[in-house]
């Protein structure tokens, strides 16, 4: 069994820490071109990571995933041109115009199809398959049920989220800037820095995090996602390319969390996982996880027909 773990990187002291942690990947990338992630890295900054993972022997995957306005078609040249020439292992791409572009022009970039809430079944994900993708990024919201229906259908690989923020919305319009403005505070920050949420009006323990950024707005589930307990049952059905969200769980807290699912990931490669195991770990995830954000399975284990 080969299993491989994902994780994002907010800076290039703890990008070093991860590949230290023995992650396989990292996932990085820049504000332009790339959505909701903990860090906007410059292009020599890029440059940099892909080489430090290469020192490490592991892989660097680069987010391309944002919705492509014309403004942006403009320059998607210019950046593939980059990230051929620093040798990315692969790309996340989820708008159709870039995979037009790397098609055409005879791209030698690996890409991960990533639509985010739409792809939800193995024959939208083999669609993309058979035009070059390597694997999807599942929707968060496909539980287990139809994991275990897709399993032996899918072409290529499918990515779960097994800790980190999810997104449940994605707009184009500036909506927080409109907010402040109709409330007549402008000058407030919208970034994710700035710890902005919504909270529904009779569920005072609602917390769905938002901000702003060049992309629009984006909003995030009220719970943050842990799977440790569930690895096992997602070891079973092959899905085992496992994703680590880090833009809500800083610095040396991500790592560490990071460690746990990496021990995960040995025990189940050895064949040493225990239920018991899997609860301890499950127990410090829950102890180091940010006190303000809480966790849960998310969509993992509902019925499929709870599924709204």
């Amino acid at each position: 069994m080969k299993i491989h773990l994902t994780a994002t990187v907010e800076s290039l002291e703890q990008a070093k820490r991860l590949l230290e942690a023995d992650v396989d990947t990292l996932y990085f990338g820049g504000g332009t071109y790339g959505l909701r992630l903990p860090h906007d890295f410059s292009l020599e900054e890029q440059r940099y990571l892909v080489e430090l993972a290469h020192e490490y022997g592991k892989r660097a995957v680069i987010a391309v995933n944002a919705i492509m306005h014309p403004e942006k078609m403009l320059g998607i040249k210019d950046y593939l041109n980059f990230l051929s020439d620093i040798k990315v292992d692969a790309i996340t791409v989820g708008d159709t115009g870039v995979i037009h572009v790397l098609r055409r022009d005879g791209y030698e970039i690996p890409y991960i199809y990533d639509g985010h809430t739409m792809v939800t079944s193995a024959r939208q994900m083999n669609f993309w398959a058979k035009r070059g993708a390597i694997g999807s990024i599942v929707a968060r919201e496909v539980p287990y049920l139809e994991l275990c229906e897709m399993k032996d259908k899918l072409m290529g690989f499918g990515e779960i989220l097994v800790y980190g923020a999810s997104c449940i919305h994605q707009s184009k319009r500036p909506l927080v800037e409109n907010y402040l403005n109709f409330v007549e505070t402008p000058e407030q920050d919208k970034s994710k820095e700035s710890h902005l949420y919504l909270s529904e009006p009779r569920k005072g323990g609602t917390h769905y995090s938002i901000y702003e950024d060049e992309h629009g707005t984006h909003i995030f589930a009220n719970n943050d996602v842990n799977l440790m307990a569930q690895l096992d049952a997602l070891a079973a059905i092959d899905f085992c390319e496992w994703k680590l969200e880090g833009i809500y769980t800083p610095g040396e807290t991500f790592v560490a969390i990071v460690k746990l699912f990496v021990e995960a990931r040995d025990l189940l490669v050895k064949g040493e996982w225990t239920v018991e195991k899997g609860f301890e770990l499950n127990e410090k995830v829950k102890a180091l996880h940010p006190e303000e954000r809480d966790l849960d399975n998310g969509f993992f284990l509902m019925s499929p027909e709870e599924v709204k």
